[in-house]
């Protein structure tokens, strides 16, 4: 089935918060409705499998890696009808302008990823993303400190708060991050 006009759909939000299991939600609903889905995902995030999407919770679907989102255009099926992209923010800022393009010819474009990174600051094209998106989900988890709801993500290096001035970029999971919410979010500066 064709869509007859395209859209952005962003799913965002904090690690820990559900961004890979709503996508996959979505997807397998599109499925379901006989659409043509692909999903692409960077070469960067090797956490679990490396030719599937793979949500903290362990759902997964299909996915190609690709190093740069500018590759997607080459990998896109004539019939697709729904791409969806994980982990957004690790992709230059040229993913505005292709999910742009994409939405233009009436593809539904799901993506995923951080809003913001450890420091608490805008995450690469995501700010941009939201901007263009018919719909925006931010999704929150639920903070490690107080158990109330979280919309950070603490880097933690061996068991403290990362500094400001660490790398942005780290890829990993529950060994290195933690959800936080504004109160007990800790980024000291050097």
């Amino acid at each position: 089935m064709k869509h007859h006009t395209g859209s952005v759909e962003v799913i965002t939000g904090s690690m820990f918060s559900g961004k890979t299991d709503e996508m996959i939600r979505r997807l397998r609903r599109a499925t379901i409705a006989r659409q043509k889905v692909q999903v692409f995902k960077p070469v960067i995030d090797n956490r679990y499998q490396v030719e599937k999407v793979t949500s903290h919770a362990g759902t997964a679907f299909d996915a190609t890696p690709i190093e740069h989102v500018t590759e997607l255009l080459n990998r896109l099926e004539r019939d697709t009808t729904v791409v969806a992209i994980d982990e957004a923010q690790f992709f230059e800022d040229t993913v505005v302008s292709i999910v742009q393009q994409l939405a233009e010819r009436d593809i539904r474009v799901i993506v995923a990823g951080l809003d913001t990174d450890f420091r608490g600051e805008p995450f690469g094209c995501m700010p941009e993303l939201m901007a263009v998106a018919e719909h925006v989900d931010k999704l929150q988890a639920i903070c490690m400190t107080c158990g109330e709801p979280a919309s950070r993500t603490q880097r933690l290096v061996n068991g403290k708060p990362a500094r400001y001035d660490d790398p942005i970029i780290i890829v990993g999971a529950s060994e290195m991050y933690e959800a936080r919410c504004r109160k007990h979010h800790e980024v000291p500066r050097s």
